[in-house]
């Protein structure tokens, strides 16, 4: 199936939100999707509504940070460290796990549903049995500590279209790429110009590895991130995208970033692999298209709010982002 050409993108809806929404995940072909915010809460959304007003579904004791959407089973985590099962069709709470030890930063789905994987600063990846909540495999191949023996944290997590892999990335750059079946790492990948320390004024670092995917044939991966910060006080380092042959670990494709500044939160690949899509910020949003292959900008778009997730139709003809107090909904095609 031919992808909708990013030219033809254009403003569908934008709506106004009190809290900062840091996940979402849209049920397939429906105007109803659910979001994961600041105020400790879980909502759902109905975007065909008239007047669109979030529905509370439950709450988490911090952030949350993580929402998966498996059939009619939403998963959602938080800064507490717990993963909440909930039941869409029941309308309540299935189950919560005590998940991690530290903030849960993402919470996805395979594309068949039947898994649930979880990341978060306790430098684990964990996959869970979305029917039973059971713990399918505990991934450990990301150290606690950074070079300079500060604390590193987990940021990113994909799986492969086919389901068949699964990538985390870390702060310092680093990528494993994991076999879902087994649990067994198959490969590596490195991108340290994403992470900046300042050993002069701050002792301190930034930016990491914020968003992962694999492109639809699941040979290549693209991590997004940010590049060299001077002020590491400010997210003022280039949004940055690299795409690696991730059975080498080398390098296919690099976007160092030309307009925009502040951290890629979120990548999806066109279904036909004819572009990548970036999303992210730092005071400002983006939406940026890329063609890999060619190794071209195809396409910049400012957005009116830092974004942290969205979700994008099976057939790359919508993009739903959430962030800084606004949800913005886009149409390709």
């Amino acid at each position: 199936m031919k992808a909708p050409n990013p030219d033809t993108l254009k403003s569908l809806k934008d709506f106004s939100r009190q809290t900062i929404t840091f996940a979402i995940a849209r049920a397939e072909g429906s105007d109803t999707a659910y979001i994961g915010c600041s105020d400790f809460k879980v909502y759902s959304a109905d975007f065909a509504a008239a007047k669109f007003e979030p529905k509370e579904l439950y709450a988490h004791e911090s952030y949350v940070t993580g929402v998966a959407l498996a059939g009619t089973t939403l998963v959602t985590g938080s800064y507490d460290g717990k993963l909440t099962w909930y039941d869409i069709e029941e309308g309540k709470p299935v189950r919560t796990h005590e998940a991690h030890a530290k903030w849960i930063r993402k919470v996805i789905a395979s594309p068949d549903g039947k898994l649930v994987a979880s990341i978060a600063d306790d430098m684990t990846c964990k996959v869970w049995n979305t029917a039973t909540g059971k713990l399918v495999h505990t991934l450990k191949g990301h150290k606690e500590k950074t070079p300079n023996d500060f604390t590193s944290m987990l940021y990113a997590v994909t799986f492969s279209a086919d389901g068949a892999l699964l990538a985390t990335g870390d702060k310092v750059g680093h990528v494993v790429v994991w076999d879902v079946k087994t649990g067994k790492e198959l490969g590596t990948c490195e991108a340290p110009v994403m992470y900046t320390w300042d050993k002069q004024q701050r002792n301190h670092s930034i930016g990491g590895i914020r968003s992962l995917a694999f492109s639809p044939d699941g040979k290549s991966l693209a991590v997004g991130g940010m590049g060299k910060v001077g002020n590491i006080d400010h997210l003022e380092g280039k949004a940055r995208v690299e795409v690696f042959d991730w059975k080498t670990g080398k390098q296919t494709a690099e976007f160092p970033g030309d307009k925009f500044s502040g951290l890629v939160n979120r990548l999806a690949w066109a279904p036909d692999g004819s572009w990548l899509v970036a999303a992210g910020g730092a005071g400002e949003g983006f939406l940026c298209f890329y063609d890999p292959t060619n190794k071209k900008t195809l396409r910049q778009e400012k957005l009116m709010m830092h974004v942290h997730d969205f979700a994008i139709s099976a057939t790359g003809d919508l993009i739903t982002s959430v962030g800084h107090n606004r949800i913005t909904v886009h149409k390709l095609g």
